[in-house]
């Protein structure tokens, strides 16, 4: 009777004035059986739990030294003195705005005892690990409410670069519907305002079995990534969930939350796929943080790029290629300008580029350690018939598409005997690659399944191996500059599981450090976030590889380009870069000669001869499609082989020669300034 009464103190008051009355009653009528269950076993372990720790404090009352930022040491007793209980001694702001801490360079509890000496520091939402905590938070709030709107069987609810989202399962026919959302989202901000705590269980495998004996996806996880003699569950409210945390002390930490879009996912785990329904959203520790979000956000909309690209006609996607981009002819122009522009640094600094194969043996990635870490994310396929190896069961693919380069740069390196002389050795390959996100998860050009990556390796001796670092660290600065980016360096090291030997990280992350320091631009360290492929088991007289990339993905750059010039290209980039306007039908022979000695000279000339429209409705049309230059020309300009020339911001740069103006232009084309309007 109590874990009732709890629940129905739990469930929201105020839902029936609002009009939700049907779609509330009708989803959660009474407290499914098996969150009853699974709450009534959650609080029997946590109180077992509890009289532990209580226990342990008392057994072992020993003072132990804690190290607080900036240097002081204080006195703390283990297994009693919290992250939280420090920070309101050093202050009651802190306090209040700490969201997690980091103990021994591990992320922790603020509410969890110390057990040991320890170093710790506090952070907040301002910092990145702070965002991801808190926003981790925020989908196991939102999984609560799925549970007790939708009676969601729960899979996953991880934080993203810019929110977070839960996947969780219906059944087979049912989705979340765009009406709904607000009814969810409204649950999320009640348990927000509940401020319930979250609590950290640490429970063994036989324990995890039974309170996720109902959800068959958390007992996958369990049998597949639970590999020690325990784990740690999180409850909060009615809420349980299988998670390695750490978390907010608090769901009342969470001021402002709004979720935004629902879709379809998919369970890649061992066994059948299974659709999911995936919600995401946003949130921030006040409501004034939300609004400044909200404001943000529409202002981001008006130069998503997504909209620009269908505004420029520059891309487009279709249901019969998900995930793939139809780049049309303006995009192709501004994609080629980028690989253009790369490729002419590759020539400067020594890379050779390449072309290698798209379709690879499994045994590849079995070999280089990607099948295992990375089958899920990857295509395989199995060859027709007469070609399907007769040992190969018939459910095996023998065949997967290449989601990166780095074993194909290394069969192409390998394919005969090397000299030390030919060190180092920079392959470059802007292959297409190929990688199985979920339909969810697809969003522009910033997450694609088919994409192509400035990619290149560097082989190298280990003598050398500084020297190309601080190469590709000025290839980074250099491209940048001309983007008009600025950056911020990170130091990812080893992570769980990572291959190779522990001594041939250390000198790798100790080289790294020291052409950072030598580089002079501010960085992070970011201890366990580095690739499980980094230095490999060997003799010291292999050559090192350096895995370097400075755009990333083609698409993905071309889209934070739209965003952050809001579709008035720069006009090395541009695919609007000049747009010929004769003043009436006599000049429009003179105007396509003008345009035919743009476009001769690798220049972009369009030409608007719409006689049913006035010239200062022409300039004006032109000036909103974001044309660099307007070239107008009347009869004066005929006669003296001129062009009169304005710019997408409408400064009239007045008469100049055709053939100074096409010169000049191409220079500027080719030096890649930003502001060639007012350069000209």
């Amino acid at each position: 009777m109590g874990l009732f009464q709890t629940w129905l103190r739990l469930r929201l008051p105020g839902l029936h004035a609002c009009g939700l009355r049907t779609v509330h009653e009708a989803a959660v009528p009474t407290p499914p059986h098996w969150l009853l269950e699974r709450l009534g076993l959650f609080e029997e372990l946590w109180a077992a739990q509890v009289k532990r720790s209580a226990s342990k404090a008392q057994e072992e009352q020993r003072t132990i030294k804690v190290s607080l930022p900036g240097g002081q040491k204080v006195d703390a007793v283990a297994w009693n003195t919290t992250p939280y209980q420090l920070a309101g001694q050093i202050s009651s702001a802190l306090a209040d705005t700490a969201v997690v801490a980091e103990v021994n360079g591990e992320p922790y509890d603020l509410d969890r005892p110390l057990e040991t000496d320890s170093s710790i520091r506090f952070l907040t939402f301002d910092s990145p690990e702070g965002k991801a905590v808190f926003w981790h938070s925020s989908a196991h709030v939102l999984g609560a409410a799925a549970e007790q709107l939708l009676g969601a069987v729960l899979c996953r609810g991880p934080s993203t670069e810019c929110g977070f989202y839960h996947d969780f399962f219906l059944g087979k026919e049912r989705t979340v519907q765009g009406s709904e959302l607000p009814v969810l989202e409204r649950i999320c901000r009640e348990l927000a305002a509940a401020a319930q705590p979250f609590r950290r269980l640490e429970a063994s495998r036989g324990q995890l079995r039974q309170l996720f004996k109902d959800n068959p996806f958390k007992l996958r996880l369990i049998e597949e990534k639970v590999t020690g003699p325990t784990a740690t569950v999180y409850g909060c409210g009615t809420s349980v969930d299988l998670c390695r945390g750490p978390h907010l002390r608090h769901t009342g930490q969470i001021g402002g939350l709004k979720l935004l879009t629902n879709s379809s996912s998919l369970w890649r785990s061992s066994g059948a796929p299974e659709t999911l329904q995936r919600v995401s959203g946003i949130s921030f520790p006040s409501a004034e943080g939300l609004w400044a979000w909200a404001a943000w956000r529409e202002e981001a909309e008006l130069r998503d790029h997504r909209r620009i690209g269908k505004e420029q006609e520059l891309f487009f996607f279709h249901e019969l290629s998900p995930g793939s981009c139809f780049f049309l002819p303006r995009g192709t122009r501004v994609y080629h300008a980028l690989m253009a522009f790369i490729r002419a640094e590759y020539t400067r600094r020594g890379f050779s580029e390449v072309k290698t194969p798209m379709l690879f043996s499994t045994k590849l990635w079995e070999q280089s350690g990607h099948w295992e870490h990375y089958r899920e994310d990857m295509f395989a396929l199995q060859p027709p018939g007469p070609d399907r190896p007769a040992s190969s069961p018939s459910d095996h693919p023998t065949l997967a598409l290449k989601p990166m380069n780095c074993p194909a740069h290394c069969l192409m390196f390998a394919h005969r005997p090397r000299s030390w002389r030919e060190l180092p050795l920079r392959l470059a390959d802007f292959g297409a690659l190929h990688r199985a996100e979920a339909s969810g998860g697809l969003g522009g050009l910033t997450r694609l399944r088919c994409f192509q990556q400035d990619d290149a390796h560097i082989f190298c001796a280990p003598d050398q191996l500084e020297a190309e670092i601080r190469g590709c660290l000025d290839f980074l600065r250099s491209v940048y500059s001309v983007l008009g980016f600025s950056f911020r360096l990170a130091l990812s090291t080893r992570p769980p599981g990572f291959l190779g030997e522990s001594r041939l990280w250390d000198q790798a992350e100790h080289v790294l450090q020291q052409a950072l320091k030598a580089f002079g631009e501010p960085w992070d360290l970011r201890p366990g976030d580095g690739a499980f492929y980094g230095p490999k088991a060997g003799a010291l007289e292999r050559p090192v590889l350096i895995h370097r990339a400075v755009l990333g993905s083609v698409e993905r750059m071309l889209a934070v380009l739209a965003e952050s010039c809001g579709g008035k290209w720069p006009l090395w980039l541009s695919p609007f870069q000049v747009v010929v306007i004769p003043v009436g039908p006599e000049q429009e022979r003179y105007a396509r000669e003008v345009q035919q000695s743009l476009q001769a000279a690798g220049l972009v000339g369009d030409l608007d001869a719409d006689s049913g429209l006035s010239l200062s409705r022409r300039v004006r049309r032109a000036q909103l499609a974001h044309y660099n230059f307007q070239f107008v020309v009347g009869q004066k300009e005929q006669s003296r082989r001129t062009v009169n020339i304005r710019t997408r911001d409408n400064r009239r740069l007045g008469e100049r020669s055709l053939t100074e103006a096409v010169g000049r232009l191409l220079e500027l084309q080719n030096t890649r300034v930003p502001n060639a309007e007012e350069m000209l």
